[in-house]
């Protein structure tokens, strides 16, 4: 029985109840618009849209990375704005496989409400269920949610500087496979990865089918990892991580971090250690 996500049925079913709150997370990296065109054009009944770099992340500094953490004290406003308090129970999808999703669902759970989870697939699997679609925006009463933040669930930079080849402590670079190994790297300025972490590309969470593999499977893909290992996540901004935490949690893992800035925060101090696997000649 998943713990963190939700049958597209499920979601169906519960298209009118009150006490549950959907949100919209489409959005296309390297295209900003085109979540929100998507969700006015279309979406779930009911749905709210929030959008990753407008609402799920703050502003852009020297330090952070590419998609920072959002304001603590804005976001929860932005959340009682469509109707979020700690009776709420909040479903968040995507059609970017469950990545940007994911990262509502760890916001949520960071700010200590525990009752959200993520779509077992993607918009456009809804709508070839045949499953309603609407352009109506919804209306909500506004709320008051009281962020109750849960500190052990993110590390700093300097925390995991520490960390590096530490006993009972794994770090999970969630990125592709060439972009870890430093063989190309399409974003950043800097290619390659945080000394001793070990690659779990974030999409081998999900099967062909395009929905999340089940607990055994989790366990599984990180079955090198240990029960008792505090598990530290990051991906290049701290956007892909969050399926990889979302997995991890589902696979029976306690101790999961998130490193928010990731690669993009890694690599703006100069004196931080890289690594590389080249491919061998």
């Amino acid at each position: 029985m998943a713990k963190h996500l939700v049958s597209m049925e499920c979601v169906k079913d519960q298209l009118e109840n009150p006490k549950v709150r959907i949100i919209d997370c489409r959005f296309v990296l390297g295209q900003p618009t085109v979540g929100k065109e998507e969700y006015l054009a279309e979406h779930i009944p009911g749905a709210f849209y929030m959008d990753l770099e407008q609402d799920l992340s703050g502003p852009i500094k020297e330090h952070g990375g590419r998609h920072p953490l959002p304001d603590l004290a804005e976001f929860p406003r932005k959340l009682g704005n469509v109707g979020i308090d700690e009776t709420v129970t909040v479903v968040a999808y995507d059609d970017q496989s469950g990545a940007m999703a994911s990262r509502l669902w760890w916001l949520l759970q960071y700010l200590g409400h525990p009752e959200v989870y993520v779509m077992d697939g993607v918009f456009s699997q809804w709508k070839a269920k045949g499953y309603p679609v609407t352009a109506e925006l919804p209306k909500a009463e506004s709320k008051t949610f009281t962020a109750k933040v849960q500190k052990h669930m993110l590390v700093n930079m300097e925390e995991v500087k520490e960390r590096i080849g530490k006993e009972g402590t794994i770090i999970i670079d969630s990125r592709e496979e060439k972009r870890y190994k430093g063989i190309e790297e399409p974003i950043d300025r800097v290619a390659g990865h945080i000394p001793s972490a070990v690659n779990h590309f974030w999409k081998d969470g999900l099967n062909e089918r395009g929905t999340w593999k089940t607990r055994d499977e989790q366990k599984e893909r990180f079955q090198a990892v240990k029960p008792s290992d505090e598990v530290i996540v990051y991906c290049g901004s701290g956007v892909t991580a969050c399926p990889n935490v979302l997995a991890l949690k589902e696979a029976g893992y306690t101790n999961v971090k998130l490193y928010a800035g990731s690669w993009s925060d890694w690599i703006t101090y100069p004196e931080n250690p890289i690594a590389t696997k080249k491919e061998k000649e």
